[in-house]
């Protein structure tokens, strides 16, 4: 299975960071979030990335193009163009990593599409390249499998922003729960799709609006309920949180 990851974003809420470089590369720990998911998902089986640049797409291109260079040790023999020896290997020995440009103002739909000739005929997975989760592929793949649909997203509760106060019929508080999980179902992304997905996509248009919308009222929409960690990288807050969680070794989507 080729996993497709959206990373081309201007993500405008972090500004503080991206300023200077995509979102997908701000840092966790000293490696950018979308390394962090590549490794998620190849410690369960997938290392044949589809990666979507759009903005400042060129940081990512030379990240993954530098990436055994950087790594590691190597010798290099002047006036040959295949004459670099590495020395020494690394844990990512073996991902396939295709680095698509697909605009720099462009919508989600647009950019699945835009890869379409990157794909084979075989289920594929869609994720952001800003979120992080303990996500179990084997189970997801089941339930769209187990379901028939078109596309599997998955889904959860996540816990609400802010604390929530119970208050009683004499105007006293009788509870205070500090950001208790809310009670909306939300995607948050690790989709799984079949080939047929295309028939939906426009190339100006967002994944999350038409295509979904349009997939539910087919019957072809499935849900797969992620009852783990999920936690996305939208501002420089949470980016502090995913690094805190890192340093202190308690970052659940750690499984390496």
């Amino acid at each position: 299975m080729k996993a497709v990851i959206l990373a081309g974003g201007l993500g405008t809420r972090m500004r503080e960071e991206t300023e200077f470089r995509p979102k997908p590369m701000v840092e966790i720990g000293g490696k950018p979030i979308l390394w962090h998911i590549m490794k998620i998902l190849s410690q369960q089986g997938i290392t044949d990335f589809i990666i979507c640049t759009g903005y400042k797409g060129e940081i990512i291109r030379r990240y993954f193009h530098e990436y055994g260079t950087m790594g590691q040790d190597f010798t290099v023999t002047l006036g040959e163009p295949q004459g670099v020896e590495f020395h020494g290997n690394h844990e990512e020995f073996g991902w396939k990593v295709t680095v698509a440009e697909t605009g720099a103002n462009t919508l989600t739909g647009g950019r699945v599409r835009a890869i379409e000739k990157y794909l084979d005929d075989e289920d594929f997975l869609i994720t952001y390249g800003d979120g992080l989760a303990n996500i179990d592929l084997g189970a997801l793949m089941d339930r769209h499998r187990s379901l028939g649909s078109e596309l599997t997203i998955t889904t959860m509760q996540p816990k609400s922003r802010f604390g929530v106060v119970e208050i009683g019929e004499d105007g006293m508080v009788s509870r205070f729960l500090e950001k208790p999980t809310g009670s909306e179902t939300i995607n948050i992304g690790y989709m799984v799709a079949k080939k047929a997905l295309f028939k939906y996509l426009s190339d100006d248009g967002a994944l999350e609006e038409g295509p979904l919308k349009s997939l539910a009222r087919d019957g072809k929409l499935g849900a797969y309920r992620h009852t783990g960690f999920w936690q996305p990288m939208d501002t420089l807050r949470e980016s502090e949180l995913l690094n805190d969680m890192w340093a202190t070794s308690s970052a659940p989507w750690k499984s390496w």
